[in-house]
């Protein structure tokens, strides 16, 4: 394997006596798609904001690309290329999804903000948000209000505007919660066009989503990590079908 991308060690965040996550510890390989499940309170997205920077974490380490981020603010991690979508990213509702990446785009190249007045005239900033909304399938939306737009064609926005900060690792939080059958389908069709183009790591519910992705899947069991291997291996491990899939051998 090559080296990890992203290395967690120890990792700990407790509430009170509660331990979220308890010495946990993971190792994302570059261009891998790694999603981590478990059952409701195993501490999955603690551990998101903790590799995000949003959590400040009570012990442990966080290594991305070589760098020691363990304390660095979540704007920092961005800078670096580590982006989190879904729960972080604001849709902002009253503006257009192309207005909505354009700003994306602008806060990538450190633009300074005037808010939106330039990034809606600044053709630097428009054709990349057209490239990016046309790679996410929305090219025919750019122009709609984002507060019109269905529930999975603003899942579809908020990953644009991610992509559109060029991350080398994409931390996903639920990437199809709240969507039906169809909307989830074209999500994991979206998320098979970026697999090896960069690394992802999500957190999802949809079993047939993850094992549909992911090259590799790590098993939170109260707040630790109880397996981690190849999606065939994790299906039929006797201690994950045990602890999460509910079942005895």
């Amino acid at each position: 394997m090559d080296k990890p991308i992203l290395t967690a060690q120890g990792l700990t965040k407790a509430y009170g006596a509660l331990k979220a996550t308890d010495a946990l510890s993971l190792e994302i390989q570059p261009g891998e798609i790694h999603a981590i499940i478990g059952p409701n309170g195993a501490g999955k997205t603690t551990a998101i904001g903790q590799l995000s920077g949003e959590l400040t974490s009570d012990a442990g380490t966080i290594y991305f690309a070589g760098q020691d981020i363990t304390r660095l603010p979540v704007h920092k991690r961005a800078c670096l290329g580590l982006a989190r979508s879904f729960q972080i990213t604001s849709i902002l509702l009253n503006f257009t999804a192309e207005d909505n990446v354009a700003m994306a785009v602008q806060a990538r190249d450190g633009h300074s903000f005037r808010f939106w007045k330039s990034a809606r005239t600044d053709r630097k900033l428009r054709v990349p948000a057209r490239d990016v909304l046309k790679e996410v399938g929305l090219a025919d939306r750019a122009d709609v209000i984002a507060a019109r737009l269905s529930h999975g064609e603003q899942r579809q926005l908020e990953l644009a505007m991610a992509l559109a900060t060029r991350p080398v690792l994409l931390l996903l939080d639920e990437p199809m919660a709240g969507m039906g059958p169809a909307s989830s389908r074209k999500m994991v069709e979206l998320l098979q066009t970026l697999k090896g183009r960069l690394t992802i790591l999500m957190v999802e519910h949809d079993m047939d989503a993850v094992f549909t992705l992911a090259d590799r899947i790590t098993v939170l069991v109260y707040g630790r990590a109880i397996a981690t291997d190849t999606p065939e291996n994790i299906h039929i491990d006797p201690a994950v079908r045990q602890a999460y899939l509910g079942e005895n051998g």
